[in-house]
């Protein structure tokens, strides 16, 4: 039986991350243990997203009686790491932290090897060396269904689907994706892997698409659409993806891959109308005038055409099923961004702004 009592998050005070904690403390059933959240504090993450719980589960001197410590380090440093296994009896990896954005990746790939795959197998090699022979532990690793490449038309991602990454970015989580496969057949390490579709909501930083039309739409700027805008992703509520990845914890076998999707296919031109409504209705805007200041830009290099997920695995074997539609998730999402500028002014700033400015011009 897993012991699940002290669980290391790499990555959770980024966006997906930072979501799993706060449903593992406020609404997760069985879960009673400690959460040791690791994160390098990159410009994609915040201990802002993370006050409430660091007020509510922590400790001034994080002592006895606390259930949340945050540990600021880098993924690649062995020793850190080692150390961190020793001073927590880590018994669990929920391994999130990862380089995540394409465009960056187009810019910059170098980093997304650094972190994805070599920040991976020093995550792997010490829990390895960490546990040893025990079967207690468990090392869950997060992946994105952008590994399968792209689809055409019809058809659907499974468990089974050939690898076909098609940016650095994609690349660098297939190796990773086959590390931590290879540390379960090689090591016997107790692994498990989930591959998401796009996720979105609360706490998402404004270079993806969700929140940086959002932030365009109630401040008047361009709303840059790739190609033809007829992209089609698979979109999944954050905590549905949160309460997916502890059941997979609590009852995935170990050595399976879990595929998590939304079941909400949406091309990004119509995913875009139907935001514009959403946020004209909340900011008192007129549509038609927002969508007036819809550009069109040049394509993505290798930008994949569609991703859709089959699911149907972790919904047969561990009785999984989203709790959110697509529609009420994002007006959960449209309204956090309304009721949340400290925390948008923050993100928007230092490191994240000047990238954007070099390099992404918003798009």
């Amino acid at each position: 039986m897993r012991s699940l009592k002290n669980i290391l998050v790499t990555g959770g005070a980024g966006f997906i991350g930072c979501n799993f904690i706060h449903y593992l403390l406020e609404k997760a059933n069985g879960f009673s243990g400690r959460i040791i959240n690791l994160d390098a504090l990159t410009y994609a993450g915040s201990r802002m997203s993370l006050a409430d719980i660091e007020a509510g589960y922590g400790a001034p001197d994080q002592g006895v009686n606390a259930r949340y410590f945050f540990e600021h380090g880098d993924i690649c440093s062995r020793p850190f790491l080692e150390s961190l296994f020793a001073k927590y009896e880590i018994d669990t990896v929920v391994h999130f932290a990862a380089e995540s954005h394409v465009d960056r990746s187009i810019y910059g790939p170098e980093a997304f090897v650094k972190t994805n795959v070599m920040g991976t197998f020093t995550m792997l090699d010490v829990a390895r060396n960490a546990w040893k022979e025990r079967d207690d532990v468990l090392f869950h690793h997060i992946s994105t269904d952008e590994v399968f490449g792209s689809l055409g038309d019809e058809g659907y991602f499974t468990e089974t689907t050939p690898y076909a990454p098609r940016s650095p970015y994609s690349a660098s989580k297939a190796g990773s994706d086959h590390l931590a496969a290879a540390y379960y057949h090689t090591y016997g390490l107790n692994v498990t892997i989930s591959n998401c579709s796009n996720n979105y909501g609360p706490y998402q930083f404004p270079e993806k698409l969700i929140p940086l039309m959002i932030l365009n739409i109630l401040e008047a700027k361009p709303l840059p659409v790739y190609g033809d805008g007829k992209n089609i992703r698979d979109w999944l509520y954050v905590e549905d993806h949160a309460c997916a990845v502890w059941e997979i914890m609590r009852n995935g076998k170990p050595g399976q891959t879990y595929n998590i999707g939304g079941e909400n296919e949406w091309e990004n031109i119509k995913l875009l109308d139907v935001l514009i409504d959403i946020v004209s209705g909340r900011a008192a805007l007129d549509p038609a005038k927002v969508r007036d200041t819809i550009s069109f830009v040049k394509d993505r290099p290798g930008h994949d055409r569609r991703y859709a997920i089959d699911c149907s695995k972790i919904k047969r074997e561990l009785n999984w099923k989203q709790a959110f539609s697509f529609e009420e998730g994002l007006r959960i999402t449209v309204d956090w961004y309304l009721e949340n500028s400290k925390w948008i002014d923050r993100i928007r700033s230092g490191e994240y702004k000047g990238w954007v400015e070099r390099n992404y011009e918003g798009r």
